[in-house]
């Protein structure tokens, strides 16, 4: 064995190393420009970034929740973070809910837990919460009519699905799921 062979194998571990560096450094980049351009559509994202408000929240209707197209929630998916666009909804009386159809189908709804630990983006604000879904008839009806009140006065030209009639029912599909505030 020649000199210049360990000399080759001490390059060849170097190049390795840093190549895999490299790939890690990119991937790290790309999953935060990802996280901040995601949750897109229909595919979910990462991390949520914004402006964290600590104070909690008692009233739902101070906040942009009824003004906010869609609301963003991240959950934790395992060892990852987990956010998925979803429609949002303060009641008259301060309640927030999260509305999910054919929910027993997606992915996210299948980990949340009760209590669970979520954040949640409206703008460019992000509060920590629990959710919980929601199963008592009369609250659920109460969180729909306040989705159909919401989709009323919501920007045609960037609405996700049709503006509901008002009396329209409670699908036997829809989940709903109640937020409140982490302390």
């Amino acid at each position: 064995m020649t000199e210049e062979a360990p000399a080759k194998s001490v390059r060849l571990k170097k190049w390795i190393g840093g190549g895999l560096v490299s790939v890690a450094l990119l991937g790290a980049a790309g999953f935060v420009v990802f996280s901040n351009i995601c949750p897109c559509a229909t595919m979910p994202g990462g991390y949520l970034f914004g402006e964290t408000v600590q104070e909690p929240v008692a009233n739902w209707n101070d906040t942009t929740a009824n003004q906010e197209n869609l609301c963003q929630l991240q959950i934790w998916a395992g060892i990852r973070p987990h956010s998925i666009n979803l429609n949002c909804m303060a009641t008259p009386e301060g309640e927030l809910f999260l509305s999910c159809s054919v929910c027993d189908r997606k992915y996210w709804a299948a980990r949340v837990e009760q209590d669970e630990e979520a954040l949640l983006r409206l703008g460019n604000l992000v509060y920590p919460v629990h959710i919980n879904r929601e199963t008592d008839p009369t609250t659920m009806d109460r969180a729909f009519r306040a989705r159909v009140q919401k989709l009323q006065y919501t920007d045609i030209e960037t609405m996700v699905t049709p503006r509901p009639p008002l009396d329209q029912e409670r699908f036997d599909h829809w989940w709903t799921f109640r937020v409140t505030s982490r302390t």
